[in-house]
């Protein structure tokens, strides 16, 4: 395993793999199993978005495994940013969460697969396999999410803000305040989140969007 700056001996027969996570213990474990697989290697790990975004640089691993959650630039940013100058690279985002809008986020920055940690034991080679050739992988719960919310009107982002600040215990005049808003057009924006989440109450709004991986507790 290298650091960024230096290239391994490659072994074309091998699956070559980065692992972002900012969990230590994680990459500890997925590494453990990846060196018991004679057909996979583990070549660099990253704690951060920008590590990451580098060791792809320095490695052009064949399957990044990705946390959405790092300290610094997040997974998601660091997703477009490896994408955006390597647009063949195979990314396999890793989470704790199964919201169907984080998902969704996550493959519209490039991601080939959506695997839950939850599920590593059981579906962690077979992903990995599985984006290294080309395909898709997604978690059976996070298809599902999916499909439920597929036909659903998407939060605006300007809704997507005052449905964050709600859950930070603001008030609407708070809200209107923060954002520069009349409180009339926030009292609006809520009866349409509350509309696109079918909900009826604003605790209701803030489990459900949360859950959904919408926006973040």
């Amino acid at each position: 395993m290298v650091s960024a700056g230096a290239m391994p001996a490659r072994d074309e027969t091998t699956i070559d793999i980065l692992i972002a996570d900012d969990h230590p213990m994680l990459r500890e474990g997925v590494s453990a199993v990846i060196a018991m697989q004679p057909d996979m290697a583990v070549v660099g790990e990253a704690s951060t978005g920008e590590e990451a975004v580098a060791l792809y640089d320095a490695l052009r691993p064949g399957v990044v495994l990705m946390d959405l959650r790092m300290p610094g630039m997040g997974g998601l940013p660091a997703i477009e940013a490896i994408r955006a100058r390597h647009p063949q690279a195979r990314i396999l985002v890793l989470t704790t969460y199964s919201g169907d809008a984080q998902a969704l986020q996550a493959l519209r920055a490039g991601a080939a697969g959506f695997l839950l940690k939850s599920s590593l034991r059981r579906e962690l080679l077979g992903a990995i396999r599985t984006v290294y050739e080309g395909q898709r992988h997604l978690a059976p719960d996070v298809a599902q999410e999916i499909a439920l919310h597929a036909i659903d009107e998407p939060l605006t982002p300007r809704e997507t803000q005052i449905l964050q600040l709600i859950a930070s215990g603001h008030a609407n005049k708070q809200i209107a305040w923060a954002l520069n808003l009349a409180e009339e057009t926030v009292k609006s924006g809520i009866k349409n989140i509350f509309g696109k989440l079918h909900v009826n109450d604003r605790t209701h709004a803030v489990t459900k969007a949360a859950r959904r991986g919408i926006i973040e507790l």
